[in-house]
């Protein structure tokens, strides 16, 4: 029977934070390997459209690589070291990891696996011949005058273009102005590159290894989210890897997760408990909000889904990393026109009580997130509690 070590719930948060590349350590080397390197160990980059500050994918970078750049992504496209497609969601991924997305490819090209959109063979056939032909299109290159479709109120091409995409016949070499462009997988992939399609367990075998080298520890529920039809064959491969001693499990908090044995060597390793990081709500720490309930005991929404009146922090706060917790988070928005960052709100956690320290750390790290997001000037509304302004604000004059 395998043992199952114990280890506290300030110990775990240190192990993902350490396995998060966050905060992040000095690093050497370029700007440009720095992210690609950040790619390659995180797994996948979320990519969302929300604008209120820079975008996620960005922001996710910037806050594990200090010299990250906005064209860095652009550039690792080109030199075809990453490419989109779908993790839990809309992602950036290594393209050393391809062959690992062709398991949900062949399974929504066999109908094994649902695509949101219906299925039009004729309709699909034909947009693949045009790009065959024509060469790299956008949504926009095929006219329609007719009624949108779906929940998404997309035209049929759109869809389309969506489902070749995901059945892995086209992929999307570039974007331009935030929009798609699509083009032949052939033309895409580098040379060389690795295309035979994972078994099942090697698949599942890969889930596990990247999740627990990105996140330090972890159960298999939460290796599989939104992965379907995973689960069973993960579970396997996890009993496999125990009795074969791969892979340890820790309990902490009253749950069990599993990690691999040298995981327990990063609670040997310091962290930069005084640097503070103001989190995407995309990043990848947080995106299982359970999981962060359980280690970090932070009950996180992102409300800018939610109506208006029944918002209790804000359109769209990002939580604040800091001593090692989530301590607070700030719903903010930057005017690019005014280079103005307006934090509208700046609720602090409960548990957080060395106020002083942690204004200090937010007026130092404000400092580089303005800079990131193209702002020279901060203005702020409303602190919670209060009276946690005036620290604030006494804290920014010292540093200004």
């Amino acid at each position: 029977m395998n043992k199952i070590d114990t280890i506290s719930l300030q110990q775990a948060r240190k192990m993902v934070l350490l396995s998060q590349k966050l905060p992040p350590t000095k690093q050497t080397g370029s700007a440009l390997a720095a992210t690609l390197s950040a790619i390659e160990h995180l797994g996948y980059i979320q990519i969302d459209t929300i604008s209120a500050i820079q975008r996620a994918h960005h922001h996710t970078l910037w806050n594990r690589n200090p010299r990250y750049k906005t064209n860095h992504l652009g550039q690792l496209f080109k030199e075809k070291k990453v490419f989109e497609y779908w993790s839990h969601a809309a992602a950036y991924l290594p393209m050393r990891d391809y062959r690992f997305t062709l398991p949900r490819k062949h399974a929504i090209a066999n109908g094994h696996q649902n695509h949101w959109y219906k299925r039009n063979e004729s309709l699909m056939k034909s947009v693949l011949q045009r790009i065959a032909t024509e060469g790299p299109l956008m949504a926009k290159d095929f006219e329609y005058t007719g009624k949108k479709m779906g929940e998404w109120q997309t035209k049929p091409a759109k869809q389309a273009l969506e489902y070749l995409f995901m059945q892995g016949d086209l992929m999307i070499p570039y974007r331009v102005n935030f929009h798609k462009v699509y083009d032949l997988t052939e033309r895409v992939l580098p040379e060389g590159i690795n295309t035979e399609v994972p078994g099942p367990k090697e698949y599942a075998r890969f889930l596990i290894l990247q999740y627990l080298r990105a996140n330090g520890l972890g159960q298999a529920n939460e290796m599989v989210y939104l992965l379907k039809n995973t689960k069973t064959t993960v579970l396997t491969v996890l009993r496999e890897m125990m009795e074969q001693q791969e892979l340890l499990q820790v309990n902490t908090g009253g749950n069990v997760y599993y990690a691999l044995p040298l995981a327990l060597e990063l609670l040997n390793k310091p962290l930069s408990r005084s640097k503070l990081k103001i989190l995407s709500p995309f990043d990848n720490l947080l995106i299982q909000r359970k999981r962060m309930g359980a280690l970090f005991g932070f009950d996180y929404l992102l409300e800018c889904y939610t109506p208006e009146a029944k918002r209790q922090y804000g359109y769209f706060s990002l939580p604040i990393l800091w001593d090692g917790k989530l301590v607070a988070r700030m719903d903010c928005k930057a005017d690019r026109k005014k280079a103005l960052l307006r934090i509208h709100h700046l609720a602090l956690e409960p548990g957080l009580v060395k106020f002083d320290a942690f204004a200090h750390a937010l007026v130092k790290e404000l400092q580089a997130f303005m800079v990131f997001n193209g702002c020279n000037e901060l203005q702020w509304t409303k602190t919670s509690p209060n009276s946690f302004k005036s620290i604030l604000e006494n804290s920014y004059k010292r540093e200004d």
